[in-house]
């Protein structure tokens, strides 16, 4: 398909399309409707036949008398089947709407013959879709095989935990692992920290930067000398609701189309919540927290860019016959905060928490974290151990313990 405009008509709606290019069988095209600009773009796998050659109807499993009428119409390829109105169609070859539907739907189908996919191909034949198996590395072995390689890079991940529990710690180190290459686990790219309770904690950074060459042994020195981790770290500060959404809606896609950054860390998403709505209004909470929710989706799905939020948590409330609205914390004394609105946003839960235990040698003087995953669609419920010291978060081996 090659540059240019085309005009359709989908569900009585008339869109204008400019097809900006085409690559391995997906089409990118922007489209204007009503003056509103919306991006869109349809992946088709598999083998396709060019909607520019001419179509043979009689193999299409319609009734003769659709295909006797679009022979008549003089229609030769499918591409003016699809791009013509309903109307349009219906001038030229006096059928039916119904007839109309089942006659583009026939076409479709056979344009897009073999196409579909299994699970067991995305999941074998891995060089053929590298983005399903892809992961940002969290820059610790052990908690990279706690998470069968790090995050997801679409969807959202949530930390949540008590005070101290690790998690601006882990949420820095992301910050510096996702510029890494590819070939590290990182993608290449900087990362935005919204903060929204305390100042950006800067001196912490830097020195957990100073620490890379010590932390990352398994990166070759002269790959973590060239890196400028400073600069590609981007710090917002969120001090209500108001500017966390205009953060999110406004300020984060120039970044993401420029480029710039792969990595969008809140830290935390209850705090604004927990400050500007009372029990009373829950419904609305709810509401706000569904809008924030379908946004960073939306951001992660079209720039294949993971979402990290850091969550608080709440005293559990033990409630007979109660609804289980919180999936693997039943026997948690803890919970996280902002409830079930906020839970079904997600695509993977996962708890930290301090222990009272020192780690073993050669963490010497530091105390032992775990992370426990609650929920995720492509791991199960494990749990590992880790600490924190002045070179950033470090795994400790079972055998340690």
């Amino acid at each position: 398909m090659t540059a240019g405009q085309v005009v359709g008509d989908w569900r009585g709606a008339l869109f204008v399309w400019k097809v900006i290019g085409c690559e391995e069988g997906a089409v990118f095209a922007v489209s204007r409707r009503w003056d509103r600009r919306v991006q869109e773009r349809c992946v088709v796998r598999g083998p396709r036949r060019n909607s520019h050659e001419d179509m043979d109807w009689t193999q299409l499993d319609v009734h003769p008398h659709i295909i006797s009428a679009v022979i008549k119409a003089n229609i030769k390829s499918a591409k003016d089947l699809l791009i013509f109105s309903i109307g349009d169609l219906q001038q030229v070859t006096q059928l039916s709407i119904t007839d109309i539907y089942d006659l583009q739907k026939a076409a479709s189908a056979a344009l897009q013959k073999h196409s579909a996919l299994t699970a067991l191909q995305l999941y074998t034949e891995k060089s053929r879709f590298p983005a399903q198996h892809q992961k940002l590395s969290l820059g610790c072995g052990v908690l990279n095989n706690l998470l069968r390689g790090g995050l997801p890079l679409v969807g959202i991940t949530e930390l949540a935990g008590e005070s101290s529990a690790g998690k601006t710690q882990i949420a820095l180190q992301l910050c510096l692992t996702v510029q890494y290459p590819e070939t590290y686990g990182g993608l290449g790219a900087g990362a935005v920290y919204i903060c929204t309770e305390d100042a950006f904690p800067n001196k912490r950074l830097l020195q957990l930067i100073k620490s890379q060459h010590r932390l990352r042994t398994d990166v070759a020195a002269d790959v973590v000398r060239k890196i400028r981790f400073g600069d590609h770290v981007f710090i917002e500060h969120a001090a209500d609701i108001d500017m966390l959404t205009e953060c999110i809606t406004k300020k984060l896609p120039i970044l993401l189309l420029r480029g710039q950054v792969r990595l969008i860390i809140i830290d935390s998403i209850a705090a604004l919540f927990r400050c500007e709505f009372a029990a009373k209004d829950a419904v609305v909470k709810a509401k706000h927290l569904q809008t924030i929710g379908a946004k960073l989706h939306q951001l992660s799905r079209d720039f294949t860019t993971p979402v990290f939020c850091i969550n608080q948590v709440t005293d559990a409330m033990k409630e007979e016959n109660s609804v289980l609205s919180h999936i693997g914390l039943e026997d948690k004394k803890m919970l996280p905060a902002l409830g079930i609105s906020w839970s079904n946003q997600l695509l993977m839960r996962l708890m930290v928490a301090r222990t009272q235990r020192e780690a073993p040698p050669p963490f010497i003087g530091c105390i032992v974290r775990t992370m426990e995953v609650i929920f995720a669609p492509h791991i199960p419920q494990a749990t590992c151990y880790y600490t924190i010291d002045l070179e950033g978060v470090k795994g400790i081996e079972v055998q340690g313990m």
